[in-house]
Parts: C-alpha cells; structure tokens; sequence
C-alpha cells in the first residue's frame, strides 16, 4: 500500500494535472490538500480536454474517491460548477467527498483580493483575484467559516458578523468601498450549504480508515515549491504550503503515512505570475516556445494568462526536490523542445555582487541575479509517438540523463504528449 503524494518541483504548471489522472487509475483515494480555485490542472483522455481548478484530478474515474481535504481553500460555486460540466460532457458522476472541517472561500474573499491587487497596481503579486490570500488570512486569524458552519444559521451568522466587523472597516476606509451586510452573505451560504450537503463528510475518519486498510491513497498538490510561502520566492508565493510535508496535514492522515513523493518537472521551464524567474526568455524566442508548450501553448488555465517561460533551470529544480523530499521525478513535455538546433539550460547563477553559484538562493539575492548557460544538442524531430525510453534520439536520451543527473534525483516517468498513453515509465 502506498500514499503518494504528487507535488511540483517548480513554479507551478509542470504537468501534476497528468500524473494524478494517470496515477488514481490505480488508486482508491484522491485527495485536494490545499490550495482553492486559484490554479488549474489541464487533463486530456478519452472524454476530451478538461481544465480542473478545484475538483481532484481523479474525478475521471467513478470508482475513485475524491476528496477535497480540510486543508483546501473550497470554492464551493467553482466545485459544484465543474462537476455539472463534467456531468454535461458525457464524463460519469465522480464519487465527490467534502470534508466538513474545510473552509470556505466567501463572496467577500473576493471582492478584498480584487480590491487589494487593483490598489497595489505594479506592486501587484499576480493574484488570480480567487480569494486565496483573504482566505488564508482569515483562516489564521480565526475568522474564518467551516462547511460545517454552513448548517447552523445562528452560528453562521454569528460567523459572519464577526468577520464583517473586520472587513467593513478595510472596505470603507482603505478601499473606498460599501460596507456589507451579514444577512445577504448568510442566505448565500445556506443555499451553498444545501447544494454541497449530498458531498459533505468526515473525510479524515474516511481516509484514516482507508490508511488503516492498506488502501493506495494520492494526495494532489497544487502549484510547485518555489511558491511555498516558507521555501519558494516569498513574497511572490500563494498562501498555503505547496509542500509534501503539508500534504498528510491537509488531507488528515498521519504524518508518517506518506511513502512516495512525486515531484513532476518540466523539460523547461514555466509560471504565472509575478516574481524571480532566472531563466526566464522574452521576445520571439519565448512566444515560439509558449505557442509550442504543451497541448495548446503556455497560457493558464485559470486566468488564460501567457506563462512567463525560460529554459529548464537546475538550480532552482534541484532546490525544489530537495524541500519537496522526492522520491522520484516525473519529466513532462519533452517532446516540445523537438524545434531546436541546440537547448540551454541554466546550471547556476551569477548574483548581482559577482557571486556565481549553483545554490538556490534566498529571494532577497535573486534580484539581478542571471543564468549560467550550457547547451545541449537537440533532437530536432518528433518524439511523440515514442513508447520507450529506447525509441527516444540520441540527444533527447541525454537530455533526459543530464537532467537527472543535475536533479539528483530518479527520473521515473517521461511525458512525450499530453495523452495518457504518451507517458513511459521509467526502468
């Protein structure tokens, strides 16, 4: 029996969308723990092209049971609307439970996240303007609203009152904006509550039970470690821990239970949003690999953003597997890389001071930093339709090799195309 986690070594956007669709056909359990509406996963198999930003990634298969754990920022209208959309295009009805001790991301969530990043402006950290980061204030802060709150009205409203009293002042004074009234928020929430009742459940007791019965368990990360808020590029990170560490924590199983930690990296290098990006590219040369990336170019799935992209950094990678704690390495789009002559990738940097160095660095030292180059030969053909290792070119067999090597760490699955049956795995 294992627990795996599936995490990013990265920024965010390196394929764990696949991997866990992939991965729960033999799973029994899938499980969101952390994370809200904020960042999507894309999944491509036989019932078409999906983009998931808060329902599991296992929802593809009806013998799976997906979980949102009590660690997850729940966007309930976000989850109740992509389930209809599945239902809609022909997919079977995902077996959907909700933990009843998560929290709930609220209208007022959002409206503050808009406000904020409009005042901030330039300043701005790259907000998908979901609520994430009110949330998470809130939830610290002990503001915040249970599912479970959602069916008692005297307590919600008591809940809500007290977070208003909050709120109306930043609204007013800092945003300029009305204050708001408890009682249309509650009736919000209660009609909320009825259309999540049907998923509402103890899922910690659930998945304990399942820990206890040797169940394979997955446990889906959201985003990638550099923008943990305590490890990643602070403070252009998102507001819950992207880490395995957390991930026992945020779905409710003991902290021993995790035996494997995938961390999924790109063959380059991507993200949304603002902050440090050493090996970032501009210009012609990054629209040509952002319309090539992926399925359908390098665009969020959740704000339709271009991602910012650069060639695969091993600094920064190396960092991400090592506070990740992986144990193994899924590789994804290999096969986009297949246009270029020769391909840099960046083994160090040098720091604004002249300091040249193959160490991840504090977010404070990265400013000005710039990546060290060395080029690798390109494969220059088509490797999609690979099914092994072997049937890979020369170069691209050592392009895979080199990475690992930097990495320091198995690289056990290899992505050639966004299909299912394009993945191989590894010895």
């Amino acid at each position: 029996m294992t627990v795996t986690a599936i995490v990013g070594a990265n920024w965010g956007d390196e394929g764990k969308g696949k991997m866990t669709d992939v991965l729960a056909a033999k799973s029994s359990f899938v499980v969101r723990f952390q994370g809200g509406s904020n960042a999507g996963h894309t999944i491509i198999n036989d019932y078409g092209k999906f983009a998931l930003s808060m329902l599991p990634s296992g929802v593809f298969y009806p013998e799976v049971t997906n979980v949102i754990g009590p660690g997850t920022a729940l966007d309930g209208d976000s989850l109740l609307s992509e389930r209809e959309q599945l239902l809609a295009r022909g997919v079977p009805k995902p077996n959907l439970k909700v933990s009843n001790r998560a929290q709930v991301v609220l209208p007022v969530h959002r409206l503050l996240d808009a406000l904020e990043e409009d005042r901030l402006g330039k300043r701005s950290y790259g907000s998908t303007k979901r609520g994430i980061a009110p949330f998470y204030a809130d939830k610290y802060a002990k503001l915040g609203v249970q599912v479970a709150d959602l069916y008692n009205r005297n307590q919600l409203l008591e809940r809500v009152g007290q977070l208003l009293e909050v709120k109306n002042v930043l609204l007013t004074h800092l945003y300029g904006h009305q204050p708001l009234e408890a009682n249309p928020i509650v009736e919000e929430l209660l009609g909320l509550g009825e259309r999540l009742l049907p998923y509402v459940y103890d899922t910690t007791a659930m998945l304990q039970q399942a820990y206890k019965e040797q169940r394979p368990i997955l446990l889906e990360g959201q985003l990638g470690a550099l923008r943990d808020p305590d490890h990643g590029i602070y403070p252009y990170s998102t507001s819950s821990s992207t880490l395995a560490g957390h991930a026992p924590v945020g779905a409710g199983l003991p902290a021993y239970a995790v035996t494997d930690i995938m961390a999924v990296v790109k063959a380059y290098s991507s993200c949304v949003g603002a902050g440090p990006f050493v090996s970032e590219i501009a210009g012609a040369e990054a629209e040509q690999l952002r319309i090539r990336g992926g399925d359908a170019g390098e665009f969020g799935v959740v704000t339709g953003r271009p991602r910012r992209v650069g060639w695969f950094d091993a600094v920064a990678t190396r960092y991400g597997c090592m506070v990740q704690g992986a144990t193994e390495v899924a590789l994804t789009n290999l096969d986009v890389l297949g246009y270029l002559d020769s391909i840099p990738v960046c083994v160090g940097y040098q720091l604004e001071d002249g300091t040249v160095t193959e160490q991840f660095p504090v977010n404070a030292k990265l400013n000005g930093a710039k990546p060290i180059l060395r080029q690798l030969p390109g494969w220059k053909c088509d490797i999609t339709g690979a099914k092994s290792f072997e049937e890979l070119p020369a170069a691209a067999q050592q392009y895979v090799s080199f990475m690992e090597g930097e990495i320091g760490v198995k690289i056990s699955y290899l992505s050639v195309g966004p299909k299912r049956e394009q993945l191989m795995k590894l010895g």
